[in-house]
């Protein structure tokens, strides 16, 4: 007799494949990876952020949808857009298979047609954040040496939706990617580290 734990235990290693599917765009852009789970990851920080400066959204929904936007590439993998020009992804029959297995199934699926849907302000500040992760990468990639990277990032603005996200785009084209961590670069700590 099969334990009712199953269908969980089974959904849990299946969201462990996006750790091992491979963003499939980083291909033609001829430098960087990333996995889908490393996308999702920072795509959930920037909802987080997203949520925050548009003050009225629904935080729990939109990390919710962060986190669920891309779970059916764990099945359908990720198709880049020049993939997706030749193939049909059946994104919607594989988000069906897998939520009729599980007792909270139906929630996931209200969440991730919501998310489809774009109309709720949850949807398109996730969508902008998915978006934003993208335009992130790709400022990582420029500020490296991809001149390729810079002609992706027009077309990826024009597909911001929310105020927040054309806002936050701004100011990430801005920023340099290592001024995080490297903003003083005449700080004396990177000669001597204060010995």
């Amino acid at each position: 007799m099969e334990n009712d734990l199953k269908p969980i235990a089974n959904f849990l290693f299946e969201t462990g494949m996006l750790q091992k599917t491979p963003r499939s765009g980083f291909f033609f852009l001829g430098s960087g990876q990333q996995s889908v789970a490393e996308h999702i990851n920072r795509v959930t920080y920037i909802g987080f952020v997203l949520a925050k400066m548009n003050g009225l959204a629904d935080l729990n929904k939109i990390l919710q949808m962060c986190l669920f936007h891309d779970l059916s590439e764990a099945r359908v993998s990720d198709l880049n857009y020049v993939h997706q020009k030749y193939n049909e992804r059946l994104e919607t029959k594989a988000v069906e298979d897998l939520t009729a297995t599980l007792p909270f199934g139906d929630d996931m699926k209200k969440i991730i047609d919501e998310y489809e849907e774009r109309q709720s302000i949850e949807s398109k500040l996730t969508k902008d954040a998915d978006n934003l992760e993208f335009l992130l990468s790709l400022k990582e990639q420029s500020d490296i040496g991809n001149d390729k990277a810079d002609s992706w990032i027009q077309p990826l603005l024009g597909r911001l939706l929310t105020d927040e996200g054309k806002q936050l785009a701004q100011e990430i084209l801005k920023t340099d990617s290592d001024t995080w961590w490297y903003g003083d670069k005449d700080d004396k700590w990177w000669v001597n580290r204060n010995k």
